[in-house]
């Protein structure tokens, strides 16, 4: 069974390998220092601080192994690619919502790399998808779980 491809915009590929550099560099040494010291506290089974930094080497070492995994499938876009004049990966749009009279900007990434708390939507989710391809002006109607969001396109960049 092939694995499904991550896509990745060059930022988002160098933040994961920057990521991964200092779990494997920084964290796993102050990790693996905090079980030293817990260890010459005596006792392991009701010490607290062990039982924690053997939980925090756990959740590096689970990180490690999703960042290699998603770098491995990595598919890098080309943010420069395809039409100028349409949205895509990598776009980042300025859109009205029509019904609130209220503008958001969000930049369209793969779904490793969203963070709708700060405006980075996944192309897979339904916002992405539907301004996917679209022109400035365009009048979109997006069906999400909160029902139906009528967007108008004001500007974008790539």
């Amino acid at each position: 069974m092939t694995e499904k491809k991550v896509v990745l915009t060059y930022d988002g590929l160098k933040n994961m390998e920057a990521e991964l550099e200092n779990l494997k560099t920084v964290r796993r040494k102050d990790v693996a220092e905090k079980i030293k010291e817990a260890r010459g506290q005596g006792d392991l089974s009701e010490n607290a601080e062990y039982d924690a930094a053997k939980e925090e080497q756990a959740e590096i070492e689970a990180r490690i192994v999703q960042l290699e995994k998603m770098l491995r499938n990595a598919e890098v876009i080309d943010e420069e690619e395809g039409a100028k004049d349409t949205i895509s990966l990598g776009t980042t749009v300025t859109v009205l919502d029509v019904e609130f009279d209220e503008e958001m900007e969000y930049t369209i990434v793969g779904s490793a790399e969203a963070d709708p708390m700060n405006g980075r939507i996944s192309n897979e989710s339904p916002v992405g998808m539907a301004l996917l391809g679209h022109k400035k002006d365009d009048i979109i109607m997006i069906e999400t779980p909160d029902g139906e969001v009528e967007f108008k396109v004001l500007r974008f960049t790539k």
